[in-house]
């Protein structure tokens, strides 16, 4: 009954939102902005480079309240102060290096450029810019115009491959940005949010699996399952659905449903191997968590929890979630096992191994990539290593990509190894396929 009555409520809102802003309309605003080449082929050489490529919005939520008040010359001024203003602020940041470009696309905001080079935790990363970077920003702002409290909105949204011409590529990922940080545009922001609810009632996402091999022996030792989202739509892109999902505050409904199924997809090929699923400290500090965990494991009884391991990214902060830490106690009683991805990589800190004491420990293709030519990546790995020895974890290492990398970890003794080098992910068989 409760499905039946939230799919009338969402069919009427889309017929709603139709009413207020015709589609053909919608896709056009705000109107496009020319972009001069340099940014365009700078854009263009990142993501050639491998590197993904994030359009940050930021626009003043009160700018109407602030126009109303001053000249059009004052205005012109301010913007040009809140340029400069974001400018200084990036330029004394550990991020300078990745901004691209800041562009004031239209009159009411900046659009902002950043590369990372990193598919998997590009979201945390953008996330985790916006919480350092605003306040800076919101600080300088004041001691220029102390009179006036500004208030500021954020979206953000990756840049797609898949697009005929970057060009297009970037009015598309601009327009869904400013959806984003303007909830004021109802209708684009509803059907937004419409479209993940949909995803998620309907459960239309699918898994991969790609392979973790034991160094010692070179077979199959377990797997990671990683989320896709509707096949031939803009969201089967991960990067694209977790982001879309962060920002309308679906994250948690939408990992449950990645552990969900997990566990279907368990049961259904007869997996014997260990399992690891990633999952933000958002959705493993959640109070309702244990809970909705529970209710999985009482529909599917034969779920052996001692193989199912949870990877807490060290990206995202784990600070001020009440219930994260008697979660992961309530966790290791059930036997499920605490691993800590991304070890080694950014602008992250060993604060996190500190805290959870982790049975594995995940270390960044960061340190990985060309770790056969550069003895400082090596002397980092031993670190690491004799930091994980000492909390008792075992250590994975991510991103190998060629036999010379793979060969120094066998050096070093590291206990586990993913990357293309071995297996590119895939869909899980029943049978397992051996390593060639």
């Amino acid at each position: 009954m409760m499905s039946g009555s939230c799919d009338k409520h969402i069919s009427r809102l889309k017929k709603w939102s139709k009413l207020f802003v015709r589609q053909n309309k919608l896709k056009y605003y705000p109107p496009k902005f020319v972009l001069r080449d340099p940014i365009l082929e700078g854009v263009y050489q990142a993501m050639t480079q491998g590197n993904q490529v994030a359009v940050v919005v930021i626009t003043i939520s009160n700018l109407r309240e602030f126009s109303q008040q001053f000249e059009p010359v004052q205005l012109k001024e301010y913007k040009s102060v809140l340029r400069e203003g974001f400018r200084e602020v990036v330029e004394h940041s550990p991020f300078c290096e990745d901004l691209l470009v800041v562009h004031d696309y239209y009159s009411e905001g900046l659009t902002i450029f950043f590369k990372i080079n990193d598919d998997k935790q590009s979201v945390i990363h953008i996330e985790k810019l916006i919480r350092i970077l605003l306040p800076k920003l919101e600080k300088y702002m004041f001691t220029k115009y102390p009179y006036f409290k500004q208030s500021f909105e954020v979206g953000y949204m990756f840049i797609e491959r898949t697009y005929s011409t970057t060009q297009e590529a970037l009015y598309t990922a601009q327009q869904q940005a400013v959806a984003m940080a303007e909830k004021r545009i109802q209708s684009r922001y509803i059907e937004t949010l419409l479209e993940m609810r949909e995803i998620i009632q309907k459960r239309d996402i699918s898994l991969l699996a790609q392979p973790i091999i034991d160094l010692s022996s070179n077979q199959i030792e377990a797997w990671e399952f990683l989320t896709r989202g509707p096949k031939g739509t803009a969201l089967e892109n991960p990067l694209q659905l977790f982001s879309l999902a962060r920002q309308s505050n679906l994250i948690y409904d939408l990992e449950l449903l990645v552990l969900e199924k997990s566990f279907q997809l368990i049961d259904a090929v007869g997996c014997v191997d260990d399992v690891f699923l990633n999952f933000t400290p958002i959705t493993l500090g959640n109070k309702r968590f244990i809970a909705g965990l529970d209710k999985l494991l009482t529909r599917h009884p034969d779920i052996n929890p001692k193989k199912m391991i949870f990877e807490v990214t060290e990206r995202d902060s784990i600070e001020g979630l009440n219930f994260f830490h008697d979660n992961i106690k309530q966790l290791r009683k059930k036997g499920f096992r605490i691993a800590v991805d991304d070890t080694g990589a950014g602008y992250s800190s060993l604060h996190t191994i500190s805290e959870i004491l982790p049975d594995i420990i995940k270390i960044d293709r960061s340190v990985i990539q060309d770790i056969d030519t550069n003895k400082v990546k090596e002397s980092m790995l031993k670190g690491l290593i004799l930091i994980a020895r000492e909390t008792g974890s075992l250590v994975v290492a991510e991103g190998i990509e060629k036999k010379e990398e793979a060969d120094v970890l066998k050096r070093n003794q590291v206990d586990l190894a993913q990357g293309y080098f071995y297996a590119k992910p895939g869909i899980l068989e029943k049978e397992r396929v051996a390593l060639l």
